[in-house]
């Protein structure tokens, strides 16, 4: 028997209903290992939350955090998810505007990452903060001159677009489940129900959908790339060697999209294996995506490049001690380790035909999201490590975090995969709307040639 023709929206050979029913199967009662997953990472996220309120409670003594180094791992988290939120502006928002039909199985993934990061990264900021109520006398007396006051204005507008821009695309496949209630339980019919907003699935609707997300695909692009070039003038905007650099907006900008494309590779690649996805994942979306990554890649290295470069004719007695401490002293092992996993073996992986394969693109991914953590860690730690205050004679500036700061961090990212996962058992991770629409637009194709 010969199997079914494909394209990038699945098997033309099945029905709308197949396609439908593929897609909510994913949605069904969760296997022991899904159960086992989901349990461990609220144990994790829990005891994050745990050391937070013992942080809380005996401040920020419990960390490394100190005169010197104001910042810590705390920013670097908060960097670094702002960063992979880049994902859903760029894989939904820009292949959207441009009629990109393959991008239709992905955009979902991409908007959820979007959300969910930035759900995780914006505490991060009241964490670093030590007391919670230090945030309110950002809103309450926030000075207008401060980057630090534009990136809450940003990343809560920017919150706020994701959210809608993730509902808008939602509605059909609400109207589609609250249809297929029979296969739910009460509560999740009532949900569908009341986000389905009495979708029917007529032309002006579908009009005023598209029309819709078409405007809010031109909005959400700026506000994205506003909010990454604000985070950078949070330490741009200093006196401070390596922070204080023209290039760093958009490096900051380069560098988001690089880790949030490399944050939806690994994403799919996880749910094509979890719901067996095959069909609607296939190795054609991961090459496209990959030869995206390649591009953003080695953009991203040219910026890295470039930032150190101007930085070693500096002559200032701070830039020389900086640069010392990141290529051959305190801070090399993590510098050469970003250059090395996170930029040079990435784009040798993704520029070799015999290496841009399946398991190639998606190693190459897991690198470049270890990869930019370090990065950060790089931006933000050596740079404090060379104060204006005087220090002790013979003292030597280190951070390390502590049991408590990791057990945050890896409450954090235990916590994003925990909503993302979730997210996933009650809403459909891939459009079961856009996949239809994308197949009889193929089909109407295929016709006409």
């Amino acid at each position: 028997m010969s199997s079914p023709a494909f394209n990038s929206h699945g098997p033309l050979a099945s029905t709308d209903a197949q396609v439908t029913d593929d897609l909510i199967a994913t949605l069904g009662r969760p296997s022991l290992f899904h159960k086992t997953w989901v349990i461990s990472l609220a144990l994790v996220a829990l005891w994050g939350a745990v050391c937070y309120l013992y942080q809380v409670k005996n401040g920020l003594a419990v960390t490394a955090m100190n005169d010197y180094f104001c910042w810590g791992v705390y920013i670097i988290n908060f960097v670094f998810f702002i960063g992979i939120s880049m994902a859903g502006t760029l894989i939904s928002a820009m292949l959207r505007l441009t009629g990109a039909e393959w991008r239709r199985p992905i955009t979902r993934m991409a908007e959820g990452i979007t959300l969910f990061a930035l759900m995780i990264a914006g505490p991060m900021i009241i964490i670093d903060m030590g007391r919670p109520d230090r945030f309110l006398h950002v809103l309450l007396y926030g000075r207008l001159q401060s980057p630090i006051l534009w990136d809450v204005l940003s990343l809560t507008t920017y919150m706020a677009g994701s959210t809608i821009y993730l509902y808008l695309p939602l509605i059909p496949d609400m109207a589609i489940l609250r249809d297929h209630s029979t296969n739910f339980s009460p509560w999740r019919r009532r949900l569908y129900t009341i986000l389905a907003l009495g979708w029917k699935g007529s032309p002006a609707q579908h009009h005023a959908l598209e029309r819709a997300l078409s405007v809010m695909a031109v909005v959400i692009i700026p506000v994205a790339v506003s909010i990454h070039t604000v985070t950078a003038w949070i330490f741009g905007m200093t006196l401070r060697p390596g922070w204080h650099s023209t290039i760093i907006g958009p490096d900051f900008v380069v560098g988001a999209l690089y880790s949030g494309i490399a944050a939806v590779i690994v994403a799919m690649a996880i749910f094509r294996k979890a719901f067996h996805l095959e069909d609607y994942l296939k190795l054609e979306h991961f090459k496209k995506l990959g030869l995206l990554l390649l591009a953003v890649g080695i953009a991203y290295l040219y910026f890295t490049v470039n930032n150190f470069a101007g930085s070693t004719y500096v002559t200032g007695t701070e830039e020389r001690s900086l640069l010392q401490s990141i290529f051959g002293g305190t801070y090399a092992i993590q510098f050469w380790t970003m250059v090395i996993v996170g930029l040079l073996v990435p784009c040798l992986l993704l520029a070799l035909p015999w290496t841009r394969t399946l398991a190639g693109i998606v190693f190459a991914s897991v690198l470049i999201n270890i990869g930019m953590w370090l990065m950060r860690f790089i931006i933000i730690v050596p740079t404090l490590s060379v104060p204006f205050m005087p220090t002790p004679v013979g003292k030597h500036l280190a951070y390390v975090p502590t049991f408590v700061e990791w057990s945050i961090t890896f409450g954090g990212f235990a916590a994003f995969g925990l909503l993302y996962t979730l997210f996933s058992k009650v809403f459909p991770i891939i459009s079961i709307w856009e996949i239809i629409e994308g197949r009889a637009v193929a089909a109407a194709v295929e016709r006409k040639h």
